[in-house]
This record gives C-alpha cells, sequence and structure tokens, in this order.
C-alpha cells in the first residue's frame, strides 16, 4: 500500500500539526484569510465527487471481496496474485492526478487547527492569567475498566468508551461490552464485580478515538498563550451516572469544589471554568451543591469568590431532544436517516430495543431529557419557533400519521410524550427519572427560592436560580444553521420479536420531515431554543437571576469548509465547534483577562422566540 500511497500523496508528507505564526495584524481563523481562500478554491463538485466515486468504488468491491470470502459468495484465492500497480495501471491517470490534488486540498484544510489562534493572540500580549478548568460533555469522556474479576482481567485499565478497544470489545464480545457498560437498574451504579471509571487528565477528552479530536484544539491554543497542567485542568466524569450518583460514587463535586479552591490559592485568580454541552447542566449542578450547607457547605458568596467566569459552549440547558427518542425507541436522526442496507447491518448488529436498553441503563443521559414542558415547546397547535406558513406546528412533538390504539394515540405535546415515555418504561427507569430529576417551571419567585432545598430541581434552569454572584461573567457561546432535531413521526412497532411499542416513521418524507424527523433550527444536536433561551431571556428574569450576574451571547452560524469532514475554522456543528477559530479566540481573551472586549453576536431569531415563549416575570403573570 506504500505504492498507492505514494502515487496519492505525493513522496513525502509533511506535519499536519504544526503551522508557522500569522502574520500581524491578519485575520485569524485559525488559519490566515490569504490561505483559507485557496482552501475554498477547488474543483467544482461534480468533478471531486467523480474521483471519491471511482476510487471509492474500488476499495468497496475489495472489501466486498474480502467480507464475501466468509459467506462462500466470492473466494479469495483468485485476490492472491492482485497486485497494487497493476490496479493503479488500470485506473486512468486523470483520476490519479486529480484524486492527489483533491488529498492535497483536504490535508491543507485541516491545518487550520495548529495552534495559530493562540500563538496571533499571543502575539497581541494575551496570556495566561484565570486558571482553567474545563468540563466536557456527555460521551466525550473515556471511561474505563478498573475491575479485577476474572470478567474484566483482559480490559484492565482499558477504556470501554472513547478509543479502538471500546470498538473490538463490542464486535468481539457484545455481551460482554453491554455488561461492563450498563449500570445496575436498582442502585444507579456498577453491576456487581464491574468497575467502570471516567480517565482522568487531558487525554480524558481531548480525542475521542484516534484521530477524532474534541477539546485538543482548545488545549493546543490555551498551551499557545502559557497554559499547562499547573493552571489548566480537565474535570472529567463519569456521563453515565446521575449527578447524585456522581457525588455518592465518585465525589465528584467534592474533588470539583477542592480543584477550584486550590486553583485560587496557587496563582491568586479566581477561576475561569469552561463547559460544553452535557457539561454545561453538570456545572449548573455544582454551583448549587456548592452552595448548599449539607452538600458543599461553601455558602452564598462560594461562586463569587472562586469564579471570575462560565463559559458554556453548546450548553443543552433546556435539554436535548433527541435524548427522548434516544432512550423511547434507541432511535434519533443518525439512525433513521441510514439507508435500508445500513439500517439492516444495525438492526442485526445492535437492534433499536438494544440501544433503547442501554440509554436507559446510563442515568446521566437522561438528565437531557426536555425541560420546560409546553410553555417552552409548545401545544399541539402552537410553538414559539413556529415559521410563518407552517403547515406542522414544533409543538405537537410526536406524530402519529394512524392512530388506533394506546400504543400510537394521537399527536402528543412535550409533556405528553413525557408521560408516555415512562408510561411505557420499566418501573425502575421511571423511579429514576422521577428521583433524580425534574423537567418543569417555577412561575415565581417564591418558587424558586423552595427549589434550591430539593435536589432533583438543580439540574432545572427554569426551576432554580443562578449563584448570588453579582461579580461572576457568563459567556453563552453556541452554533447555530445547521437543521436539528425539532419533533418527530412515529408509527406502531410491528416486529413481533420487539418489546418496543413504537418506533419513528422512517418511510415518511416531505418538506422538512426527513425520515421522519422534523428538522429545526440549531447546531445539528442541540435545538436554539435549549442553547439560546436562557441566556437571551430566561437569565434575564430576576427570579432565574437575582444577583444581576451579566450574561453575553456570542451565536456562530455554521459555515463549513467543503474540504473539511470536520467542517473546519467556521463550523457551528455541536461538538466540531470546539474547533473554530473564533470560538478559540474568544476562550483565549476571557482566560487572559480581556472578556470585556467580547461583544454580543446575535445571527439567529432567539430573541424574538424567546419573547413567544410563554413564561413572565412574576408581575406580568402568566
Amino acid at each position: 500500500m506504500s505504492l498507492l500511497r505514494r502515487r496519492l500523496l505525493g513522496n513525502s508528507t509533511p506535519d499536519l500539526s504544526r503551522e508557522a505564526t500569522p502574520e500581524a495584524g491578519e485575520e485569524v481563523r485559525l488559519v490566515p484569510v490569504s490561505k483559507l481562500k485557496k482552501l475554498t478554491s477547488g474543483h467544482k463538485s461534480k468533478r471531486r465527487n467523480g474521483i471519491v466515486f471511482g476510487l471509492g468504488g474500488l476499495f468497496g468491491l475489495i472489501v466486498a471481496a474480502f467480507f464475501a470470502n466468509h459467506h462462500d459468495v466470492i473466494h479469495l484465492e483468485g485476490l492472491m496474485d492482485l497486485n497494487v500497480e497493476s490496479v493503479l495501471d488500470a485506473i486512468p491517470a486523470g483520476i490519479i492526478r486529480d484524486a492527489k490534488e483533491l488529498t492535497e486540498h483536504e490535508r491543507n484544510a485541516v491545518k487550520y487547527d495548529s495552534f495559530a489562534v493562540g500563538l496571533h493572540l499571543r502575539s497581541q500580549g494575551i496570556k495566561a492569567l484565570h486558571p482553567v478548568i474545563m468540563i466536557p460533555g456527555v460521551i466525550s469522556t473515556g471511561l474505563e475498566s478498573w475491575g479485577t474479576e476474572e470478567v474484566s482481567r483482559q480490559y484492565f485499565r482499558k477504556r470501554l468508551w472513547g478509543s479502538w478497544t471500546m470498538m473490538r470489545a463490542l464486535v468481539l464480545n457484545k455481551a460482554s461490552w453491554k455488561r461492563h457498560i450498563m449500570l445496575d437498574p436498582d442502585t444507579g451504579l456498577d453491576p456487581p464485580g464491574i468497575k467502570i471509571r471516567a480517565a482522568q487528565g487531558f487525554d480524558a477528552a481531548d480525542f475521542f478515538i484516534t484521530g477524532y479530536w474534541i477539546w485538543n484544539k482548545i488545549l493546543e491554543n490555551l498551551a499557545s498563550i502559557g497554559y499547562d497542567p499547573t493552571n489548566a485542568f480537565t474535570a472529567a466524569y463519569d456521563w453515565r451516572l446521575s449527578y447524585k450518583n456522581l457525588e455518592t460514587r465518585d465525589h465528584y463535586f467534592t474533588r470539583l469544589k477542592s480543584y477550584i479552591e486550590t486553583a485560587l490559592k496557587t496563582s491568586d485568580q479566581k477561576v475561569v471554568l469552561v463547559s460544553h454541552s452535557m457539561g454545561s447542566q453538570v456545572l449548573f449542578y455544582f454551583f448549587h451543591w456548592v452552595e448548599a450547607e449539607k452538600h458543599g457547605g461553601g455558602g452564598p458568596d462560594w461562586v463569587d469568590k472562586h469564579i471570575e467566569a462560565w463559559i458554556n459552549i453548546s450548553g443543552c440547558m433546556l435539554g436535548a431532544l433527541k435524548g427522548l427518542p434516544a432512550v423511547l425507541s434507541g432511535e434519533m436522526k443518525d439512525t433513521a436517516q441510514l439507508n435500508a442496507f445500513a439500517v439492516y447491518g444495525l438492526e442485526k448488529f445492535l437492534a433499536k430495543e438494544e440501544r433503547a436498553e442501554i440509554f436507559r441503563a446510563m442515568p446521566g443521559i437522561s438528565s437531557m431529557l426536555p425541560k420546560g414542558g409546553n410553555a417552552v415547546w409548545g401545544t399541539k397547535e402552537w410553538a414559539p419557533d413556529d415559521l410563518p406558513d407552517q403547515k406542522v406546528s414544533y409543538g405537537a412533538f410526536i406524530n402519529f400519521k394512524e392512530s388506533n390504539s394506546t400504543k400510537s394515540p394521537a399527536n402528543l405535546t412535550i409533556e405528553e410524550s413525557m408521560e408516555y415515555l415512562l408510561q411505557h418504561s420499566d418501573p425502575w427507569y421511571k423511579d429514576m427519572v422521577m428521583s433524580s430529576y425534574s423537567h418543569g417551571v417555577a412561575h415565581t419567585t417564591a418558587e424558586v427560592r423552595d427549589n434550591e432545598r430539593d435536589m432533583k430541581k438543580w439540574i432545572n434552569p427554569l426551576e432554580t436560580r443562578l449563584p448570588l454572584a453579582p461579580n461572576l461573567k457568563i459567556y453563552c457561546f453556541y452554533g447555530i444553521g445547521k437543521k436539528t432535531e425539532r419533533s418527530y413521526f412515529y408509527r406502531e412497532d410491528q416486529d413481533p420479536s420487539s418489546k418496543l411499542n413504537v418506533t419513528i416513521d422512517t418511510s415518511l418524507t416531505m418538506g422538512d420531515v426527513d425520515h421522519g424527523i422534523v428538522l429545526g433550527e440549531g447546531d445539528g444536536t442541540v435545538p436554539l431554543l435549549s442553547n439560546g433561551y436562557m441566556c437571551a431571556k430566561g437569565w434575564k428574569m430576576e427570579r432565574y437571576n437575582p444577583a444581576g450576574v451579566q450574561i453575553k451571547v456570542y451565536e456562530m452560524p455554521h459555515e463549513p469548509d467543503r474540504f473539511s469532514p470536520r467542517g473546519g475554522p467556521n463550523t457551528g456543528d455541536h461538538v466540531d465547534i470546539l474547533g473554530r477559530s473564533s470560538l478559540n479566540d474568544l476562550i483565549l481573551r476571557i482566560a487572559g483577562g480581556k472578556g470585556d472586549q467580547i461583544k454580543e453576536n446575535y445571527v439567529s431569531n432567539i430573541r424574538e422566540y424567546s419573547e413567544n415563549v410563554r413564561l413572565y416575570d412574576d408581575d406580568e403573570g402568566a
């Protein structure tokens, strides 16, 4: 294969992880604009698709031959004399030349991530000031086995989530992998004989698997202005656990409090907290825990004394709507939009019933079930983010084309969908959700005050307040402009072997309905209302923000680079935004004490939608 690599890539492969410092004063998007313009120019899509199709077809034939050998359809003996050079000779020279050029474009397109933002800001005098602690999102923290029972010894200190070991274990021994990764339904903790813990340090969340970065770009740029393990830290956690059990089993919040206090003591600077996705919910819960007398014991002024700023990246403060179908039927957009062949393979390997079982056995995932009820997400006839002349309101969250039984009732709002989920779940799952989380709304200051004594309400910003920290600054950064799951069309599950009552109606595609998924505004994972409502409107209400904490919103439009599989320096995707140039720039400015330079940036209609939400100040009435 070295010959194929040389023919396609040339004789040398430059270092992709280093980039020269940009010229002073040049606009920076993790790559100089002059180079970015070159990267965005290239051959037309038809030509590029032809190259990919040709080479993909060749690769597909070889792979098909390999797998077919195991089914006695095609025998590999006939391929033994296959010579790579002879294969290349059979490919037209034009395709080889164009493939080489396309590969060069793609190689250059990913160079944007190489320390450029940090180096540019360092040249402007920005340097490390506040200690930085990062709280990752759901599934992005690696989970490794520490069990020493015979069943676990083969996995000792290997990652069963977030590595190729996970892939290998899932393929070779699915039952064993499930036994390790799923929590005990009665306790919500490790099953007997199993011990899985969150990986720690920067390695816990910099990459998901080799080559698929998550926090690595932020770490690179932080290091460029002077951060290292003495003034930056990743507070990884086991995202499968309910928030209550994060403290019960791992003492997570106790340790997080200690990290923050130590950082302040050693640097004499308050801490900047950077959270992503579910990590923002975890951090919001921590703010309540650390104040509470019987828990963190820090008192009402602890946050004000210790925290300089909270950078809330793509925070699903009001939940992720896709979490509900995930636990209801083991489905979401990612599975519904697969082609028939892929669906067949997925169902044979890991059926949707198994997927729902796994998701339910990870109580942390259920923390992202939608919050705010119909007041936020709408009724059957109305939703705050409905567009003019929209035929089907987003407020009808689960829709049935045919309603003829209790399994497929009339169309359901968010509140009714939550009830339906719990009614059709095992008692242990219902009890876990009801005892761990709350999804309602507190309409008065008195309700908010009372809720400070109820742990299960601490994850919900519509039922509890921000910290009493008038000097705290909150920055809400999130992407916009990528189609996101907003509601669903379901049908009865006709599979007699399935225990599921309903399944997404993937046969339905029309208008904004794609394989049974109704798409709305968001970052591809979290809808706009969840990312933006609390920042644009909710935390402007006194009952939710009695100390008047300053909130700034900076929306980032999704403008993907066509050559980059991860979207490039201007992506607004929920995960890939962590590598976005402007996001890295903003994080470094805040960490370096220049957050006051940041101006708000709205590109969506979130302020208009927020005014439509049926929540009001105490004196306005409902």
